[in-house]
Parts: structure tokens; sequence; C-alpha cells
């Protein structure tokens, strides 16, 4: 696969996002590659637990915008194919029979958080930054996990400021996360927490597994994501002074600068 890399260790699987030289940002390409990796998870029993990480500096810096440039106020006909293709990527990590882990080194941003959010236990290096920096960009949130994760308050801080460079002890003390650990026993912490679950009977924990998943379903978490879904298909729809004046200056002098200039607004260094 051209984007991801995946290997077994015993009973655990560890599939890596593999473009570090743009941060891991998933592109059409990598979401197929993750999709086709689940898809063997799924029908792999020796697969026990699965642990996601990220190559290089960064678990991801979330969706590639590049991959977007020129699309903002394209309309539903074009943004909602596109935009349900992320989202049941994401919630995949969160309906894969077996539990799923993500160990977060570097920064986890915007799609990648929400990865993360969907992976049933979270692992962080003491420099993991977390952020949904997508209101910056006059975008919308693809998988609307964090109210359900943090509880309201926590999420409209975190959405509605544009956080982008929330520490690990932070996003531990809201529940964002399970564990901190030193950066270089992120990925060994995830895949010794892997084992623990992978020695226990795999039915019993698929079962309960669903059954966590299912009293969310039944407090209305589907239907609320569905909704959240729609309010983001209207955002990319949007043709905003903000939205409009990003794209400008991405297509004039790149992303980078763009991204400069949403931080200038907002007061960051």
């Amino acid at each position: 696969m051209e984007t991801v890399l995946f290997e077994t260790r015993g009973p655990v699987g560890v599939l890596t996002l593999n473009r570090p030289d743009v941060l891991n940002a998933m592109n059409p390409t990598m979401i197929a590659d993750i999709n086709a990796v689940l898809d063997d998870v799924e029908a792999d029993d020796a697969v026990r637990a699965l642990v996601v990480r990220g190559a290089g500096r960064a678990f991801s810096a979330g969706f590639d915008l590049k991959e977007s440039e020129g699309a903002k106020g394209s309309g539903p006909g074009h943004w909602r194919p596109v935009l349900k293709r992320d989202f049941d990527m994401i919630m995949r990590f969160w309906h894969l029979s077996s539990p799923t882990i993500a160990a977060v080194h570097g920064y986890c941003l915007a799609g990648a958080c929400e990865l993360a959010l969907a992976c049933d236990i979270t692992i962080a290096g003491e420099g993991a930054r977390f952020g949904e920096p997508e209101l910056k960009f006059g975008s919308g949130i693809v998988a609307m996990l964090l109210p359900w994760v943090t509880g309201p308050k926590q999420a409209k801080e975190l959405i509605l400021t544009g956080q982008d460079r929330m520490p690990a002890s932070r996003a531990l003390e809201i529940g964002l996360i399970n564990k901190v650990v030193a950066d270089e026993e992120v990925l060994e912490s995830a895949v010794a927490m892997a084992r623990d679950i992978a020695v226990m009977d795999p039915q019993a924990v698929r079962l309960t597994k669903q059954a966590i998943n299912r009293s969310y379903d039944i407090m209305g978490m589907r239907d609320a994501l569905a909704m959240a879904l729609d309010t983001d298909v209207e955002i990319e729809s949007l043709e905003t002074p903000e939205g409009k004046k990003f794209a400008e200056i991405a297509a004039k002098d790149g992303l980078k600068a763009a991204i400069a200039w949403c931080d200038s607004r907002f007061g960051s260094s």
C-alpha cells in the first residue's frame, strides 16, 4: 500500500499512517488503504486488537487540505460524498469488532483527533498536541464525537476556539484520552495494553464492546452524528468571507501561508 504500513505482533495488529513528509495528512489514497487494512483485520480472527499510530513526527495533522483546494462553496452535491467517505472511515474504528487503540505522538488534529476519539482507547505521549481547528478554516467537524467523550462545555471550548495545541496533560484531564506516557514509550505502551486485551476471550470482548457502543446509540449518538455530518456538508457548501480568503491565500501562496493567516487572526504564535 502507498500510504500505510501494517504488521502483526502476535495477536496485535499495528497500523501505521505513513505519509510523514506531510505529517500523515489523510488523502483519498490513505483513506482507501486504511479501509483495506480494516477489512483484513475484520476478517482475521488471529488479530484480536488493533493499534493505530503515525510515522515520523506526528500521529496526523488531519485530512489533507490540498485535496479540497478550490472546492469550498461547491455545494452539497460535491461535499456530501466526500465528507461521508471521511466520516465512515473514522467511525470504522468505533465499530470494528476488535478493540482499537490510538498511539498518539506529536500533532493529532482535526479529522485525526476524531479518529483517535473513535478508537476505544487512546494513549498519548507527553509531547502530543490535540485540537479541532476546523472553524479557523471555515470548515466543520466531520465526526462530532467530542461532546460524547468529554461533555458539551469542553467540546465547545475546544471546537469554538479552534484549539490546535491542547497538551496531552489537559486532554487527560477532560477525558479526551486514557493515559499519558513518555514520548518514546507510546507505541510499546499501546501494544502492551492491546496484548492485555488480546488474552481475553475474543467473543466476550467483541460482545462487550458492542454493548458499550449500543448504550451510546440508545442515548442518540448515531442520530446526532448524522445530523452533525449534515451540518458539516452545509458549512463546506457555504462561501463565507473567511473561507474565501483562506482559499485565495492557499491558491496564491500555499497552505502554510493560509494557515499562518488563520493563526494571526486568532493571535496564535
